[in-house]
């Protein structure tokens, strides 16, 4: 007589439940990770931008040739796809201010995410979804308002 080999449906229901635990942990985990990949873009062109801002100032002794405006080009598609940036300048007495901004893209997954950056290289982060928490002193870049 032959023996029979294989599973069982109660060993095989175990493993199926087994696999639905780790995964019920293990997406979401997931995909924070990937959300908090994409804030780095945001991050790493402001950062830049206020460089390239410092580097205009030397050369034209503004920070944009018309009111409100900077005297750079903002990051675009293809180049960014996460956040969308924009730049103000202008003047208070004699000195002179900008601020540049990087809001999130909703349907890339990063709406409701604002950060800001300004000459002083003072970093915000004007606006995040519920439980990320803002910050007038740095860029949120976990859950619960860790920089």
């Amino acid at each position: 007589m032959k023996t029979q080999k294989g599973f069982t449906l109660v060993e095989l229901m175990i493993v199926v439940v087994i696999v639905g635990i780790l995964a019920s942990i293990g997406v979401p985990a997931y995909n924070d990770y990937v959300l908090r990949g994409k804030l780095t873009e945001a991050m790493t062109e402001l950062a830049g931008m206020r460089v390239r801002l410092e580097q205009y100032y030397q050369d034209n002794r503004n920070y944009g040739s018309s009111a409100g405006a900077c005297g750079l080009a903002m990051p675009a598609s293809p180049d960014v796809k996460y956040f969308t940036y924009s730049c103000n300048w202008g003047a208070g007495g004699t000195d002179q201010f900008f601020t540049v901004t990087a809001t999130g893209v909703a349907a890339q997954g990063t709406g409701g995410f604002t950060y800001t950056i300004n000459q002083n290289n003072v970093k915000e982060t004007t606006a995040a979804p519920a439980g990320w928490g803002t910050s007038t002193t740095c860029w949120i870049t976990k859950q619960g308002g860790a920089c």
